[in-house]
């Protein structure tokens, strides 16, 4: 497995980390947004801009700025790069909240690399239009969305 860890934040939390090559970048803004300001030392980034919504139906065209298969195609053609790579690499998603179109990104990129994806039970609210569009593409492929109870789970634990 090249891909060995994935991870999803805010926008904020991203712009916050400082660089590192052995870890790639999905970055997700609002349209019309600024890019991120990421640091340099990222080497392997995919900018995507698309709102956090579905459209009314699936039924009609897909209103420009909404997640499409174009934007999940490319989504899916950088993690099958990555993990084809010859060296270990950890996956950053981030969105401007870091709630839902990361946490749907993220979950993808778990189910579709077999790498752990950290603080999982908070990817509770993944953007559902955003996931189905990503496992069109690959038939067969399942992911499991935690459910909001397991966070809270997580919360009422003592840390060491």
């Amino acid at each position: 497995m090249t891909i060995n860890h994935v991870f999803f934040a805010s926008r904020e939390l991203a712009e916050s980390l400082a660089g590192n090559p052995y870890m790639a970048v999905i970055s997700i803004t609002d349209p019309g947004a600024p890019a991120a300001s990421l640091d340099p030392l990222f080497q392997h980034v995919l900018r995507l801009s698309f709102f956090d919504a579905a459209p009314a139906d699936e039924y009609t065209p897909t209103p420009p700025g909404m997640f499409n298969h174009a934007v999940a195609r490319r989504i899916d053609d950088f993690v099958r790069r990555l993990h084809a790579a010859p060296f270990a690499i950890s996956v950053l998603v981030h969105c401007e909240a870091g709630v839902s179109r990361s946490a749907a990104v993220a979950l993808f990129v778990e189910a579709a690399t077999g790498a752990p994806l950290q603080a999982r039970e908070f990817a509770y609210e993944a953007n559902p239009w955003v996931l189905d569009r990503l496992l069109a593409l690959r038939p067969g492929l399942q992911i499991d969305v935690p459910l909001a109870g397991d966070a809270h789970e997580r919360r009422r634990r003592q840390r060491a």
